[in-house]
């Protein structure tokens, strides 16, 4: 069997050094993640990713590829796809038509990226947008034509890091689009990542930079943001949990809580995928029970909570010892006991991987299918 392999790093630049080379080797390295600064065009995307591929041909490639302001590559070809909250628009006009168009974004999202060696998108964004003033999609659809719609919840304000980035404020309207996205990456032959369980939207502070708080009960998360990951459990790939702590439920950020994780979002909701940890490089991250962590601390927190994988970003910018500190930390801990490699965890990333061979680039240009949801796109 091979060794759990939960880390998923990054690197500086456009090509790999011999640091990077010899951090992908390492064994508690499962995967990478690409940035905006990792590109420069297609053939260079494409190389890179060979590259990666000859050194392991298991590691996971990955990019937070979503659509709208997250998307990392748009230039040299690659379709500028809308954010989530246009097709949740386009629901408000036309519901089949809508689907139709998330599956199309969802094709062309895994398709271009698999063209060019890109195994998986951390995609799609099942958060809520909490809008003041905002009605609900089911509000909206039941008001009769020109008669007043209520307004969504009082007081409750957009955050500002998910903001376009959700289908809508309907959990049922945010699952069907989902779904149907998804649907549109499984026909692209890639998987998928819900995100960030339970919620995001209805926090107004950004856990890259702060420590949000959402004092909301269980039952009222459950019954709103968390729903879709019920709804959707036979269809999620994978789950990214938020670095939001939700302190009637746990003290702890949802990604670092094994209530949370194992028994919410597993036994409760019926979600049998991988776990990935949010970036622990990240505000939210740097905190657990009131105390300072290292990255390794983080790491071995997130691991022991349920996350089968778990991601440092943005740390191999310059010498990247903080990536070497996190691979000696990790190794260390695992020697003392101090998390276990499992064999599910391993099984778990390994599904993630691509089942099917990627057509080039030129091949997908002609592709009918291909050409048929470009068409789609709103």
């Amino acid at each position: 069997m091979t060794q759990h392999a939960p880390l998923i790093i990054d690197i500086a630049g456009l090509s790999l050094t011999k640091a990077d080379r010899r951090r992908l080797k390492h064994p508690l390295t499962g995967g990478i993640i690409l940035f905006g600064r990792n590109w420069k065009d297609r053939q260079q995307l494409t190389d890179l990713c060979a590259d990666i591929k000859r050194i392991r041909h298991d590691l996971l490639i990955c990019v937070d590829h979503e659509g709208g302001r997250v998307q990392r590559f748009k230039t040299d070809g690659f379709t500028h796809l809308p954010p989530m909250r246009a097709l949740g628009a386009l629901w408000m006009k036309d519901q089949l038509g809508a689907t139709n168009a998330a599956t199309a974004c969802g094709y062309v999202l895994g398709a271009e990226l698999r063209a060019c060696g890109v195994d998986f998108s951390f995609t799609p964004v099942l958060d809520l947008d909490f809008e003041v003033g905002a009605p609900t999609q089911a509000q909206a659809l039941a008001a009769p034509r020109g008669g007043a719609v209520s307004l969504g919840r009082p007081g409750a304000s957009r955050s500002s890091v998910i903001g376009d980035r959700a289908f809508g404020r309907d959990p049922r309207v945010v699952s069907l689009l989902a779904k149907s996205l998804m649907h549109g990456l499984l026909q692209s032959g890639m998987a998928n990542c819900g995100k960030h369980f339970p919620g995001h939207g209805f926090v107004k502070a950004d856990s890259h930079t702060d420590i949000p708080v959402d004092k909301r009960s269980l039952k009222a998360i459950l019954a709103d943001d968390a729903a879709p990951y019920e709804w959707l459990n036979t269809t999620l790939s994978s789950v990214m949990p938020a670095h939001v702590i939700y302190p009637k439920v746990d003290a702890r950020p949802a990604g670092f809580s094994s209530k949370w994780l194992n028994f919410i979002l597993r036994s409760q909701l019926g979600f049998g995928g991988a776990i990935f940890s949010d970036d622990l490089s990240m505000a939210g991250a740097r905190l657990i029970d009131g105390q300072e962590v290292s990255y390794a601390q983080a790491a071995v927190a997130a691991l022991n909570a349920g996350c089968d994988m778990v991601l440092l970003c943005n740390q191999s910018v310059g010498d990247g010892q903080p990536v070497d500190e996190l691979l000696d930390g990790m190794a260390e801990a695992l020697l003392k006991g101090q998390w276990e490699a499992m064999e599910s965890g391993e099984l778990r990333r390994l599904a993630l991987l691509p089942q099917s061979k990627a057509c080039g680039w030129d091949e997908l240009m002609v592709q009918p299918a291909y050409m048929h949801a470009l068409g789609l796109i709103p």
